[in-house]
């Protein structure tokens, strides 16, 4: 019988039903102070001690009995002597028995050694610090189910606490699972998947207050499935099941846990994420969640944390949000949640964001991003420029420092970012791939910072100048050069195709990969076929697009094309043949006024680096000499 998902449930929907399941967490311990740090407290602390525990200074100078000092005046000073009428105190100091205020040294006359007068009389507890002005003994200093901060500890150990009863971490358990995934080191074949979302799952629990436990791989054999997550729900807490939630011939985990307790959910309406199963197993809560890196770590975000939270007695910690301008044009469609990954920056006071890959198994994607944005079930997306409200993962002040760069991709500006943070350990610099042309309309509609170009003119045989004096006619732009690159075509190791040129790819119907329209890359390939007499449909596999130069290279080493156009550097990463076709000029574009600014200097700065620019021409057929170089096409007479 086929499998099909039990329901397609709200997300919020399917969380409320999820932790209601959820019995309360009463498990303690006892531990240090010291080590109480984000721990959460098990019952109220209430200070046994008061603090301060006696009377002390909170002035450098002198106390005395203040009825003694009723007398002084600036026409009648009086007179005062050491240890018969006044005691020396600092700041934090006792006062001795009897004393009740102190006069703070600047406004003592010193006569002598022994001997002070004062011109005004000192009040009572004047200076003082009395006994339990911070705490009293008996005072609750911390409530239950508090997560302990750094200054909770120094209230505690003030108030008389060198160890706390807090509650225990749960314990939960992961399973990572699949017949394809492998532990690194293990050897590597086809069809083989290195297994690193136990590490991230852990690396979260951890994070959230919870203690993760991370088992072996078990493969697709359901007895041994059933075996593994009977074991797991005995010895933890609770348990995720990473991999095998959705529909699939080796998909067992919602099976395996309908037969050991009750399926609550499988199925949430979210794009990623929609294989998610929430159930539990003696009373335990146990969370199966997809194998792709996005959809697990988003599914983890959506059900595990607030189960952790739960567990803890905490409520739901919400990440900031933030009004963004988008950048680009996203769709989607009805009936299911989208979730997108963003990068954002700010450009001339607006925070403009950019779309990352959508793939559930594209993990860098979380790595890049700065933002989510949530696409509700019943709307088809949203157009560029729009408004709308995101998500961060980080703070909007931190986002004032990144730097948003587009256009063409280049290894170059990848290792840029790497190189801003000497001049300056604030600034980041995030890409997007969108191509030459792509990265021209950004600067134009003030949606990115700089953009790698490499345009060339068909015509005249130059790069970049003749297209920004077109799109900016009113010369407020600057073209800095990074770097000269060898482009040419990769092929796989060895040249099995014995391909020589362009007329060759086209004449033995190689397999080609294309970049994207608007791309100079693919401007170059056009300008080959023009110069060589041939058309597009001549080039098997024009349309197939990749976005990156080491995406076209991953592929024809992978076997799945025999040939595309890249730059060296790329060819080399991969271990590809190359043959050279063209040497061209590969520049930043940026707007006057950003080149101008303290960021843009400070760029300049970091492409002028030498370390930077051996980095760079190590990677093989770059030429960085005349990196820096300020290009300005068709300037005004000034």
């Amino acid at each position: 019988m086929a499998k099909i998902y039990l329901d397609t449930t709200d997300r919020k929907e399917a969380l409320a039903k999820f932790l209601q399941e959820v019995q309360p967490f009463n498990r303690f311990e006892t531990i240090k102070v010291a080590d109480a740090l984000h721990r959460v407290t098990a019952k109220p602390i209430m200070a046994r001690l008061s603090l301060p525990m006696y009377p002390v200074s909170a002035m450098d100078g002198i106390t005395i009995i203040a009825n003694k000092s009723f007398a002084a005046s600036d026409q009648n000073p009086l007179l005062l002597e050491l240890d018969k009428d006044y005691v020396v105190v600092d700041t934090g100091d006792p006062l001795p028995e009897g004393f009740d205020t102190v006069i703070k040294i600047e406004d003592l006359q010193i006569v002598d050694e022994t001997k002070v007068s004062i011109m005004a009389p000192a009040a009572p507890g004047q200076y003082v610090r009395p006994v339990g002005e911070d705490v009293v003994a008996g005072d609750m200093i911390i409530p239950a189910w508090h997560k302990i901060m750094p200054p909770d500890l120094g209230a505690m150990l003030a108030a008389g606490y060198s160890e706390i009863e807090v509650l225990a971490k749960p314990k939960i358990a992961i399973l990572p699972t699949g017949d394809e995934i492998i532990q690194l080191g293990e050897n590597m074949s086809r069809g083989n998947i290195i297994e690193f979302n136990g590490t991230v799952i852990s690396g979260y629990l951890r994070e959230w207050g919870a203690e993760p436990v991370l088992y072996p791989i078990t493969k697709d054999i359901k007895e041994d499935l059933r075996r593994v997550i009977s074991e797991a729900v005995r010895d933890n807490d609770a348990v995720i099941i990473n991999a095998g939630s959705s529909a699939g011939r080796d998909d067992y985990t919602a099976a395996i846990i309908a037969e050991l307790g009750e399926v609550l959910i499988h199925g949430v309406a979210t794009k990623p994420g929609k294989p998610t199963v929430l159930g539990k197993i003696q009373g335990k809560p146990v969370l199966g969640i997809p194998g792709y890196p996005v959809s697990a770590y988003l599914a983890l975000d959506w059900f595990g944390k607030p189960l952790v939270e739960k567990m803890l007695y905490q409520g739901e910690s919400l990440r900031p949000r933030l009004k963004v301008k988008l950048g680009k044009r996203i769709t989607s469609s009805l009936g299911s949640e989208e979730f997108i990954r963003l990068t954002i920056g700010k450009i001339n006071g607006e925070y403009i964001a950019n779309p990352l890959g959508r793939g559930a198994g594209m993990t860098m994607t979380m790595v890049r991003a700065h933002g989510l944005l949530v696409i509700p079930a019943n709307s088809l997306g949203y157009e560029q420029g729009n408004e709308v409200e995101v998500e961060l993962y980080t703070t909007s002040e931190r986002l004032n420092y990144n730097l948003l760069a587009t256009g063409s991709h280049d290894l170059a500006l990848d290792f840029l970012s790497t190189a801003l943070k000497k001049y300056d350990p604030n600034l980041s610099l995030s890409s997007s791939h969108v191509g030459s042309m792509g990265g021209i309309m950004a600067i134009r509609r003030g949606e990115a910072h700089i953009a790698g170009i490499h345009l060339l003119d068909s015509a005249t045989g130059e790069y970049n100048n003749s297209f920004v004096a077109k799109y900016f006619p009113e010369n407020d732009v600057v073209l800095v050069h990074l770097a000269w690159r060898i482009q040419g075509l990769m092929v796989q190791k060895g040249n099995p195709l014995n391909i020589k040129d362009i007329k060759d790819v086209a004449s033995k119907k190689a397999s080609y990969i294309n970049r994207q329209k608007g791309a100079g890359t693919r401007l170059l390939l056009d300008w080959l076929l023009q110069k060589n007499d041939l058309k597009a449909e001549e080039i098997y596999g024009y349309n197939r697009e990749e976005s990156t130069h080491l995406n076209v290279a991953a592929a024809i080493e992978a076997g799945t094309a025999d040939v595309g156009l890249g730059i060296l550097s790329a060819a080399q990463a991969y271990g590809l043949d190359f043959i050279e076709v063209a040497k061209e000029r590969y520049d930043l574009l940026m707007t006057r006024a950003f080149y101008e600014s303290s960021e843009g200097k400070i760029l300049l700065q970091a492409i002028n680096d030498e370390v930077y620019s051996k980095e760079i021409e190590a990677l093989g057929g770059y030429d960085m000499s005349e990196r820096g170089k300020p290009v300005f096409p068709t300037l005004k007479s000034e």
